[in-house]
């Protein structure tokens, strides 16, 4: 029913060797995604999720992985984007940007000029997690901190990166912005990435990240009514 678990298990961590057939966790990883889409039909397979419950795979056995699984996928931010819930995901993109332009100025207005839009980059970072763009060892430190301080510090991760890479991308155009992070270096050093990560302010104007997203749900709901919120 879903041929596109087998295609994405087959691309899943291809450098380990293990998910894909014939591989020591290969059934593991389908009979979860498999059940998944069975508990959740209204959600079903969305490509990426392959990378979640590999990375849950290999820290827990296959009940509490599919638990974990479950439950994180259960979250806000996660299902909004797995849901594809577009007016959610557009909220989640502004709420960013807020941040963006107030921690990386120049960055944010160099993207802007190129049109470079969060969902480009995004998208695959929130989908898997940041276990498909960074090194495995460095994703895992990041799902510590992810199970701390929840959605917020993805999007915190998100600024990191381009902070890390502001000089080089400044000098880059739309093709080769989205080419570069798309596929990050691999030689990528969690020192520096946690260094630069800490540099990252996740307040705006006296307001927490929590506090962005829910006054852009509320100025949102309020558009969708026909009054929307003149108050910033």
């Amino acid at each position: 029913k879903y041929p596109v678990i087998k295609l994405d298990i087959s691309r899943t961590f291809p450098n380990l060797c293990i998910f894909q057939e014939g591989g020591p966790y290969h059934d593991m990883l389908h009979s979860i995604l498999g059940a998944y889409t069975c508990y959740r039909p209204d959600v079903g397979y969305v490509q990426g999720m392959s990378f979640i419950a590999a990375v849950l795979i290999l820290n827990l056995d296959t009940a509490d992985a599919f638990i974990a699984f479950s439950n994180l996928l259960n979250k806000p931010c996660q299902m909004a984007f797995f849901r594809v819930d577009q007016g959610l995901m557009l909220t989640y993109y502004a709420a960013f940007e807020v941040f963006f332009e107030e921690n990386l100025p120049r960055l944010f207005a160099h993207f802007k000029k190129n049109n470079v839009t969060p969902d480009i980059y995004l998208i695959d970072w929130i989908f898997t997690m940041y276990s498909k763009p960074l090194p495995l060892d460095l994703a895992c430190r990041i799902w510590d901190v992810f199970c701390r301080d929840s959605e917020e510090f993805l999007f915190r991760t998100a600024l990191g990166i381009l902070r890390l890479f502001e000089d080089i991308l400044t000098k880059m155009d739309f093709i080769h912005i989205g080419q570069f992070l798309k596929k990050l270096p691999e030689d990528l050093s969690s020192e520096n990435v946690f260094t630069s990560i800490a540099a990252i302010q996740m307040q705006s104007r006296n307001k927490k990240w929590a506090q962005v997203l829910a006054a852009l749900q509320k100025d949102n709901r309020e558009m969708e009514k026909g009054s929307p919120s003149l108050k910033r």
